[in-house]
């Protein structure tokens, strides 16, 4: 089979460089072209021409003025026309021998990557669902050493100054005493807490983590745009993107010195332990990372984070607060915290101090930290620092505070609620953005560009009516980066987002690169939120390094360390190597044991939907007791409803009602329904489980839904559809299954034995005790154990068929049932080896939790013991009809199962997940 000519091989061209130049479609005029490192149409952004004099009350401009007279940086030469820039002809250079050739399919290995590793961004006004897989393109964005030089000394500066800026804030305000802030853009901002003032928080640092939103205008300058403060997200995204890019571009990634990214982090975890109460002291800090919740945008980012940096992912209902202590609510008991990493914004925080319908955050948390027990990151009521009205702020503020000019330009801002600045900004309006002041105000930001005269007019006379609401910034046309768009490089209009975090010694640390989003075709605005991309960010080094995370790059890994020893191996082999167990909190393992149950329930409910339609098929359709049991078996598992009539009385309506309920999640708690609860209470715990295993619940939901809906829609003829839908049916249920198998071992095989774990595999046990007891007392109820086609389901439901023949070969009778289904402790499917193993998870929880303040000596009283049963006591045999023999014994002891299932079911739940006991009440948290 001959090859298919390539269309770049047929292109007369001698290099990857060459072909790249002649595929690149043209950046927009008066956009910077990053591919080529320069501007066809040079265009000045709005106020750079204006009067580098500032307002006599605040300086109302921004310090595009002011930067371009205290930091004269230069714009790179640009190279001739038709060039590549130097660092992009690098990079093309490194493509390999099969240059653009291999470049689709290198873009269908990032996406499957993209999809196996899981990375979603949770889009709330997407109308296909609440996730979407995460966008990231093939080329990263290439930041030269110059280009970083200025960008990171900026951004530290910067972070210094708002850590600086709040720090006066929330302490003397001499800042607004003597007029270099107006009081309205802080005290008249809802993020301004007055709950904190007076507030010094643990190790005295204010801000931690502070990202700033870049952008690159037609003079190749770089200029920030916006700030974020409260919890700036991407710090996981960025790992994602670095990981994936430079294992698709290894060699590019070596040779152009990429910057690594590991020592940041480091350093933000290793600052806050030293800054907190415990590390002060020389003792052992406990850093958790407080999080929404799995339908928060960015969840991912967290559980991702929380993996990486090796803390533990907690939510609001977690932690405790007593004393003036924050605590988390483990299986342990209470354990301190001393830091907390939060990822939701401060209103969230506190319902009893700030918005009392929240119910993310923790009650008494401001009260904690206003005592100084605990530090966070980034103190509570920064918001204030996010307006865009405070960039036009800040070059006075950086003389007074730092005593030094800013050195990385914001672009021109006016705060409309200066009349000087309202007066300035009206006449240029149409080349600005208008933006809303304060957040919850409604205002959506609006390129005047795009409005028409009338519109225009409209909104100047909204500025004069309510000049304190809006900000006016100026309008830069945003650099445009090449993508690779299938046979072309497209330019892409690109933000970047870069971050600061601070070390614990009082300086700062840039993380080297970013996080760049890009924007759609036809889009001016780069946001994920509408649709957008993202890519990679390589700062370069002039200097000679080792990259941080080509080890995790190179060996393919699609996890990174959980405790970066890859990049931080030399002291990871000099520190101490006492075993620390990270705390499993109570909601975690209330999540695994659900997830255990879960599971179970569901493998049951397969296996019971495929016994049902073979044997309503099959050479036992005509068996009363076959179809009775099953019938009823059914109804019980949620698999049909109760109104729907018995498979002994209307057999195919029984089928077809079967048939139905298999992906309905709303009627029926059959197999689809159990599967998304699956997915459920798997997101929960994402931390906690491996990139593989998370995708195979994934594509075990999508494979099941699409396979019902190929055998269940309205395309098929009704005269076809039962036949065809049993089928169907059946294979859509033999899949399943085998994701079910995975989804097992993985429990199995690829978790941590931990007490976490231990409650899962309960969880699992309970389920298969629960379920198996009352199938046998329904199999002698309905009289199937003494049918020939019944007792074979039963043995099947069992899943012991290959056993059972293996050691009893044709026999059919009672005794050798029972001794398989129920005594024999060396099948996992009988309710001997079940309750022997619930036993001996039960004990050891009970061992340790036995410091714990309310520890569980015995979970196993109500719990039969397998060594007492025996076949006689089970089992009388009786002349005659076998429904004559004596079974009172056997019934016992399997209601005494189900009966057990159920109490040790609320046993745990009150003592390991809500913490009380049986005769206790909670009043409040």
């Amino acid at each position: 089979m001959e090859k298919t000519p390539s269309l770049f091989a047929a292109a007369p061209l001698e290099s990857p460089v060459d072909l790249a130049a002649a595929l690149a479609l043209p950046a927009s005029a008066g956009h910077f072209d990053e591919l080529h490192g320069r501007t066809l149409d040079k265009a000045t952004p709005a106020g750079s021409h204006q009067s580098q004099q500032q307002s006599q009350s605040g300086l109302h401009l921004a310090g595009a003025p002011a930067g371009a007279a205290n930091a004269p940086v230069t714009a790179p030469a640009a190279p001739p026309p038709g060039r590549l820039s130097p660092d992009w002809h690098r990079f093309f250079n490194f493509l390999g021998g099969d240059g653009f050739d291999d470049l689709n399919h290198r873009t269908d290995n990032l996406r499957r990557q993209i999809r196996d590793n899981g990375v979603t961004y949770n889009v709330y006004a997407d109308a296909d669902g609440p996730q979407r897989p995460w966008s990231l393109d093939l080329f990263p964005l290439i930041l030269s050493a110059q280009d970083w030089a200025q960008i990171s000394s900026g951004v530290a500066q910067r972070a210094r100054l708002l850590d600086r800026v709040m720090g006066d804030v929330y302490g003397p305000q001499q800042l607004l005493a003597l007029g270099l802030l107006p009081t309205a853009l802080v005290q008249g901002h809802p993020g301004y807490l007055r709950a904190m003032h007076g507030v010094k928080p643990a190790g005295g640092t204010f801000l931690h983590i502070a990202a700033f939103d870049l952008a690159r205008g037609p003079d190749g300058r770089w200029w920030v745009v916006s700030q974020r403060t409260q919890a700036p997200s991407g710090l996981g995204y960025l790992l994602e993107n670095r990981l994936a890019i430079s294992r698709l571009f290894s060699q590019s990634f070596r040779e152009m010195k990429v910057q690594g990214l590991a020592a940041s982090y480091k350093a933000l975890i290793d600052g806050m332990k030293a800054s907190s109460l415990a590390g002060r002291a020389g003792e052992d800090s406990r850093i958790v990372l407080l999080t929404p919740g799995p339908y928060n945008e960015t969840y991912f980012e967290h559980a991702y984070l929380a993996r990486y940096l090796g803390l533990t992912l907690v939510e609001g209902s977690d932690l405790l607060v007593r004393d003036d202590r924050l605590y988390l609510k483990t299986l342990q008991g209470l354990e301190p915290v001393h830091g907390l990493l939060k990822r939701l914004d401060d209103e969230f925080l506190d319902p009893l101090e700030l918005r009392s319908d929240s119910t993310l955050g923790v009650p008494g948390l401001l009260q904690v930290i206003r005592a100084g027990n605990v530090l966070v990151a980034n103190t509570p009521g920064s918001a204030f620092l996010e307006s865009s009205a405070l960039l036009g702020f800040l070059p006075a503020l950086s003389r007074h505070l730092l005593d030094e000019p800013l050195a990385l330009p914001s672009l021109a801002t006016w705060w409309c609620g200066e009349q000087a600045a309202l007066q300035e900004v009206l006449p240029l309006l149409k080349d600005c953005v208008i933006k809303g002041t304060y957040p919850g105000s409604g205002i959506e930001s609006v390129i005047a560009q795009t409005l028409s005269r009338r519109e225009l007019d409209e909104w100047a006379g909204r500025l004069v009516r309510r000049s304190g609401d809006y900000t006016v910034q100026a309008y830069l046309p945003l650099s445009q980066t090449p993508t690779w768009q299938g046979e072309r490089l497209a330019p892409r209009s690109a933000m970047l987002r870069v971050f600061a975090v601070a070390d614990g010694t009082g300086s700062w640390q840039v993380l080297p690169g970013g996080l760049a989003r890009l924007a759609g075709p036809n889009d001016k605005i780069a946001s994920m939120q509408q649709g957008g991309s993202s890519a990679d960010v390589w700062a370069l080094s002039e200097s000679e390094l080792l990259p941080p995370l080509s080890g995790a790059a190179s060996a393919g890994k699609k996890t990174p360390p959980a405790d970066l020893s890859a990049e931080v191996g030399a002291q990871a082999r000099t520190a101490s190597f006492a075993r620390h167990k990270p705390p499993v909190t109570s909601r975690a393992a209330e999540n695994l044991f659900w997830l255990g149950r879960y599971t179970e329930r569901t493998e049951n409910a397969i296996r019971l939907a495929q016994l049902t339609l073979q044997s309503l098929s099959g050479e036992d359709q005509s068996s009363p007791p076959l179809l009775a049991w099953l019938s009823e078996l059914a109804v019980k598992n949620g698999l049909v409803l109760d109104s729907v009539p018995p498979a002994t009385q209307a057999r195919r309506v029984f089928e077809r009602s079967l048939i139905a309920s298999l992906a309905d999640t709303e009627q029926a708690a059959s197999v689809g329904y159990n599967l998304r609860a699956i997915k459920g209470a798997a997101s929960a715990v994402r931390e906690r489980l491996s990139q593989e295993q998370w995708h195979v619940i994934v594509r075990a939901e999508e494979d099941f839904f699409r396979r019902c809906e190929s055998f269940s829609g309205p395309e098929h003829p009704a005269s076809q559809a039962l036949e065809y839908s049993s089928v169907e049916a059946l294979h859509a249920l033999e899949s399943a299954s085998s994701f079910l198998a995975a989804m097992t071992g993985a429990q199995t095989d690829r978790m941590s034995r931990d007490d976490g774990w231990r409650l899962l595999s309960t969880g699992r046990h309970i389920e298969r005790l629960n379920t198996l007891a009352a199938a046998l007392i329904l199999g002698f109820e309905t009289g199937a154990v003494h049918d020939e086609g019944g007792f074979g389901a039963i043995v099947a439901l069992f899943d012991s068929t290959i056993a059972f023949h293996a050691q009893y070969q044709q026999q059919r009778d009672v005794p050798a049932l029972l001794d398989l289904l129920v005594l024999d402790r060396d099948n996992p499917r009988s309710l001997g080896w079940v309750t022997q193993t619930l036993r001996g998870r039960l004990a050891r929880l009970a061992e340790n939790t036995l410091s714990a303040p309310q520890p569980v000596p015995d979970l196993t009283p109500g719990l039969p013991d397998p060594g007492s049963w025996l076949l006689a006591e089970l089992y009388t045999p009786g002349a005659g009809n076998p429904q004559d023999q004596g079974y009172d014994g056997l019934l016992a002891q399997l209601a005494q199962c189900c009966g057990a299932a159920f109490e040790l079911s609320d046993t745990l739940s009150r003592r390991y997940f809500s913490h009380v006991a049986s005769d206790e009440h909670s009043l409040g948290a």
